[in-house]
């Protein structure tokens, strides 16, 4: 299971990676990390207890989002270990001979067949936590993705969870979901004087999913509902992310045909004002804070967004950046009442919570 690319967006990946890689560890003193500014800032000890010396694998790490995540978690001080799932990734990771199979600058690479759980088990041994992020995207599927491939990233899921529970050194896994298995649901009243909430608690309708060949929706619905299935009464904190349209730097190159799936009715999500997006810094944050609040408070789904499509405008930059036409614009939120709003009010809180944690840590230690 993985993601098909073409020529250049290999090669967009491979810029991207190297320069990844040349930032936030061979660059960089032991200590300290980059900030989105340019600026350096130092771990504070409490940040190098968190991650220094802890090995956990990121699936998928090549893709647009791993390597977001990976950056964030070398740059916490962690040791990674990148799951890649064909030789097309790891002869670009070869290519570029910023390390080996072997291990250099805290990073490892290991090829894993996603469907076969005996290579899963092999991939994440050793490793403290897991970061679930593989999708299958294929560009000559319909819009990107198809029926079978939702199936099939179910399926995964559950060897996912079952690997994880299974290898002995993980505890955590963090799974990521999308957005689009929590919005996609059957009308509901619209009498109401107050729109309906859309938070953790909601799931899309895998019925609705399969009327409106929804398949990305149906997939990470499935995939997900399957996580938590295999994962119930077992030894192993799951904690899920589901993130919006992931965007940033690039990402028009680099997760165009992702992107094109995920608009798959945009049209609907955005008159309804569901239709938001997240920087892909933002997801990769998330992720992190999850993962290391899973020791404590953090449990069960996470919604992430950080920006909602409600202008008409909005709809019609976005559908430019991906080379689209007719995908998004159409009947638009201000032409009438919104029957349904997002809430990311928990992920909020914890990503804060963690902040302010740092920033005392930090403070303590230069008074």
């Amino acid at each position: 299971m993985g993601v098909l690319r073409g020529t250049e967006s290999l090669d967009a990946e491979m810029e991207a990676f190297r320069e990844m890689l040349r930032r936030s560890s061979g660059s960089l003193e032991f200590g300290a990390w980059k900030t989105g500014s340019g600026a350096v800032r130092r771990w504070t000890d409490g940040e190098e207890r968190r991650g220094h010396g802890t090995v956990v694998c990121v699936t998928s790490a090549v893709s647009f989002l791993g390597f977001a995540i990976v950056n964030r978690l070398l740059a916490l001080g962690y040791s990674i270990r990148l799951a890649v799932e064909t030789q097309e990734d790891l002869d670009m990771l070869r290519d570029m001979e910023m390390f080996g199979e072997m291990g250099r600058d805290g990073v490892w690479v290991v090829m894993v067949d996603m469907m076969d759980l005996d290579s899963l088990c092999h991939a994440f041994d050793g490793c403290a936590g897991v970061f679930h992020t593989s999708a299958f995207v294929d560009p000559k599927g319909v819009s990107g993705y198809s029926k079978h491939m939702a199936e099939m990233e179910a399926r995964v899921a559950e060897r996912v969870i079952e690997a994880c529970v299974r290898t002995q050194s993980v505890r955590k896994c963090v799974f990521t979901s999308s957005l689009l298995a929590c919005v996609w649901r059957q009308n509901s009243p619209r009498n109401r004087r107050l729109p309906t909430i859309v938070d953790e608690s909601c799931w899309s309708d895998e019925s609705l999913c399969r009327d409106k060949k929804l398949w990305l929706a149906l997939g990470k619905t499935m995939a997900e509902k399957a996580a938590w299935r295999a994962a119930r009464g077992r030894n192993l904190k799951l904690v899920t992310v589901c993130p919006a349209l992931v965007t940033g730097p690039r990402f028009c190159r680099q997760n165009s045909t992702g992107s094109i799936a995920y608009l798959k009715g945009a049209q609907e999500m955005f008159a309804e004002g569901l239709l938001a997006t997240v920087d892909v810094n933002k997801v990769a944050e998330a992720h992190a804070c999850v993962y290391e609040a899973m020791s404590g408070s953090a449990c069960g789904r996470y919604i992430c967004y950080d920006h909602i499509i409600q202008r008409a405008e909005e709809a019609a930059e976005l559908e430019r950046q991906l080379g689209i036409a007719n995908r998004i614009s159409g009947e638009t939120p201000t032409d009438h009442p919104t029957w349904f709003k997002l809430c990311n009010r928990k992920i909020s809180r914890l990503i804060s919570s963690r902040r302010r944690c740092t920033y005392d840590i930090y403070s303590i230690l230069n008074d």
